[in-house]
């Protein structure tokens, strides 16, 4: 469980709802119908003519790593790479075999199993690679599902507050509705600037360096098993890898 983005999300409803009272605006003046279908609905309405369904797909999916993002340790997979260069060392690359079972990570999985298998070196490189390239641009065009909704709530807020004070003109004869329909007019502006600023660009932000960081993994993982396939000393292999520690 990332603790950082929980907290976050939580001061971002108290930011919203404790300054609305301390403003004496009050929690009645957080809720308006017609502004959250105009930006939460128009967002989500825009967000889809924008994004293929493939992708839209995959942003659901993802959505949960700001919670809680892949399990990672390095050091922990740099001792499974050392562990799985001495074992090459002393009995050959097909002794790694009995290990491609017990991997639950197929980009892992499939990098020791062609490693077993005898591929040249570059070939494994240049596959894994290719999954790895493959994979990021997949993420990093989920995530950008939550930027786009970034963008375009501020802008909706903005056409919410427009009809606000377009119903506020219609009405210019009766004083008494002019205040109440001039601040529900910016409680639309409240939600697209909020709910971007907030909460969806953030969230894109987040995922963004989770991507990041399985990025790195990933390539941690090509460089051991290279230099597995490459019969290098375990020694030099722990030296190389130390640099993705950091």
């Amino acid at each position: 469980m990332d603790i950082l983005s929980l907290v976050g999300l939580l001061l971002a409803l108290v930011a919203l709802v404790g300054g609305s009272i301390l403003k004496g605006a009050g929690l009645g003046s957080l809720w308006s119908s017609a502004a959250f279908v105009i930006v939460i609905v128009g967002t989500i309405a825009a967000i889809f003519v924008h994004t293929p369904p493939t992708v839209f797909k995959r942003a659901l999916r993802i959505v949960g790593w700001i919670l809680k993002p892949p399990a990672a340790n390095r050091e922990a997979l740099m001792a499974r790479i050392l562990e799985w260069s001495n074992i090459a060392r002393r009995q050959g690359l097909l002794g790694l075999e009995q290990q491609v079972a017990e991997q639950t990570d197929p980009f892992l999985k499939k990098g020791l199993q062609m490693l077993v298998d005898g591929v040249e070196p570059e070939q494994i490189r240049h596959m894994l690679e290719i999954d790895l390239d493959s994979q990021e641009h997949q993420d990093l065009a989920a995530a950008k599902v939550f930027e786009g909704m970034g963008i375009y709530a501020p802008t909706l807020g903005i056409i919410g507050a427009v009809f606000g004070l377009i119903a506020v003109m219609k009405n210019l004869a009766d004083p008494s509705k002019l205040g109440h329909g001039i601040a529900a007019a910016f409680t639309a502006t409240i939600y697209g600037i909020a709910s971007a600023n907030l909460f969806f660009l953030p969230m894109a932000s987040k995922l963004k360096s989770v991507i990041a960081r399985r990025t790195g993994e990933r390539e941690m993982i090509i460089e051991g098993l290279i230099a597995i396939a490459q019969g290098e000393n375990p020694r030099n292999i722990e030296s190389k890898l130390a640099g993705f520690l950091h």
